[in-house]
């Protein structure tokens, strides 16, 4: 299997490029989705699924992904609403005292199913400043579908999100980041969509 993974400034367009991958015939158990930008309304999971509570409650549910986001919290990161693999293992290995670095937790979930390490990095930081994950794990004859579906919903361009946050003397994702505000996720949605390369 192979994992192909975008990163969206707009929650409503990862939604989109979930429905579009389980239209397409890709398991709802291969795909996940995690981002910062959702509204805790959305969560059908219920009050179990809160912030520390097992997995379980959160992820799967007949009808699809969606229907099972619920809200925890990743280190590093911070509230989120999500569903799908990735948590399971991110927060699995939390639970497992595995986390820290790239050992365990995000990071160490993304590149165990084949992401690069300094793309993990990025695509975690993105979470953490406001986007949506979606990353799904495929057969090697679906790769190239799963790749369309995620650029069809114009995900972000990787390299110039981590030239904006490479600007500012980021180095990489960290676990024990604080928690950033509402105000703070504002002004980096803000940033992201005026943002231009340096020359």
């Amino acid at each position: 299997m192979q994992t192909v993974t975008g990163l969206y400034d707009n929650h409503g367009d990862a939604k989109t490029a979930v429905s579009a991958l389980e239209d397409a015939g890709i398991s709802p158990s291969n795909i996940s989705i995690v981002g910062r930008n959702g509204k805790a309304g959305e969560s059908n999971a219920g009050e179990g699924a809160a912030t520390g509570a097992g997995v379980g409650a959160v992820v799967g549910g007949a009808g699809g992904l969606l229907t099972g986001l619920g809200m925890l919290a990743i280190p590093g990161v911070g509230p989120v609403v999500a569903a799908g693999w990735l948590v399971a293992t991110a927060t699995g290995a939390v639970a497992g005292a595995v986390a820290g670095g790239a050992a365990g937790g995000i990071i160490g979930s993304m590149t165990s199913a084949g992401v690069d390490e300094n793309d993990a990095h990025v695509y975690a930081e993105g979470v953490r400043r406001g986007g949506t994950l979606v990353s799904a794990r495929v057969e090697d004859d679906q790769v190239e579908l799963a790749r369309s579906i995620i650029n069809d919903k114009v995900p972000v361009d990787l390299n110039t999100r981590r030239a904006m946050y490479r600007e500012e003397g980021w180095q990489g994702f960290d676990e024990t980041s604080a928690d950033l505000t509402e105000e703070e996720l504002m002004r980096e949605r803000e940033r992201a969509r005026d943002y231009r390369p340096m020359a």
